[in-house]
């Protein structure tokens, strides 16, 4: 892990090549660090396989209430968190760059913004490839029908196909969530039912 685990205290030099500013009051800190993953995996060649393990890790992600507190909760030292991505990432055959660039984020306490990385990182790659990334979020998985119409409906709203990654999430209750970019449209009941009681504590 040597030029990895270890950062100074205000720039770290990310293979020699692309450097990450270390500012913690930067607003755009998943931004930055998935604009320096993305351009050295397109200097690698590497891009389709970096984008699979972050897609990857977010699966995981989801389905592990474990892992998800692993990487949010400041509980955690940068060494257990280094530890627990790294067994994370070698038992799903990450590839070296993605390995590398979670002992980075570890050392650099920046675990809790990996989920803002991977979707910024997606977005620059639909960018590149010239398609529009979706996130759709629903209380229950969509029928086909549902699937196609949602589809339909983001096509025109888009202008282009967009390629859609959906996810359940009881905790919406009902409705859906579409993030597009930085951009979310929350149509959700939970949403709904939160706005209903800001509004009746107003009242």
């Amino acid at each position: 892990m040597s030029g990895w685990a270890t950062a100074p205290s205000r720039r770290c030099d990310y293979t020699g090549r692309i450097k990450v500013a270390d500012d913690s009051k930067a607003t755009d800190v998943g931004a930055r660090y998935a604009q320096a993953l993305f351009d050295l995996a397109l200097d690698n060649n590497e891009l389709v396989a970096v984008e699979a393990d972050l897609k990857s890790l977010k699966a995981m992600s989801a389905d592990s209430a474990d892992l998800r507190t692993l990487i949010s909760s400041p509980a955690f030292a940068a060494d257990d968190k280094a530890k627990g991505l790294l067994a994370v990432a070698e038992a799903a055959a990450f590839t070296a760059t993605t390995r590398k660039f979670l002992g980075l984020l570890a050392a650099n306490h920046r675990v809790s913004h990996l989920p803002t990385i991977i979707n910024a990182f997606q977005a620059l790659s639909a960018v590149h490839r010239g398609v529009v990334s979706a996130e759709v979020v629903t209380a229950v998985a969509m029928t086909p029908a549902q699937a196609s119409g949602l589809a339909a409906a983001l096509r025109a709203s888009l202008g282009k196909d967009p390629e859609i990654e959906t996810r359940v999430d009881p905790a919406i209750l009902g409705g859906v969530k579409v993030r597009v970019g930085s951009r979310l449209y929350d149509a959700s009941l939970k949403s709904k039912l939160d706005s209903l009681k800001f509004a009746l504590k107003r009242a």
